[in-house]
């Protein structure tokens, strides 16, 4: 997670995913589905064109996972952003499914 107030990553209320908010606007998502009771299935990852580039996405992510492992879910990673998110940073190889 970053240490800057102005990024904060919160899960949605209303959909099953992920949100990134930067300066108080929602920048991106990951979105997951739920494959089983503990396995969360990550199929998407966005972050708005204007505000790539600035690491947002692996913010994102890995407070996602972070969120995971702290509720005991495990996750297969669809999303091609979350698969090779955990394939460079392998201390979160466990919580694949």
């Amino acid at each position: 997670m970053t240490n800057d107030p102005l990024v904060t990553v919160i899960q949605n209320a209303r959909e099953p995913q992920y949100d990134i908010i930067v300066g108080g606007e929602v920048v991106g998502f990951t979105q997951y589905e739920e494959a089983d009771d503990d396995v969360h299935r990550y199929v998407h990852t966005e972050i708005e064109p204007e505000h790539g580039g600035h690491g947002y996405a692996g913010i994102l992510v890995r407070s996602a996972l972070d969120a995971e492992r702290e509720a005991g879910h495990r996750v297969e990673a669809v999303c091609p952003f979350v698969k090779k998110f955990i394939d460079e940073n392998p201390q979160y190889a466990d919580l694949l499914a």
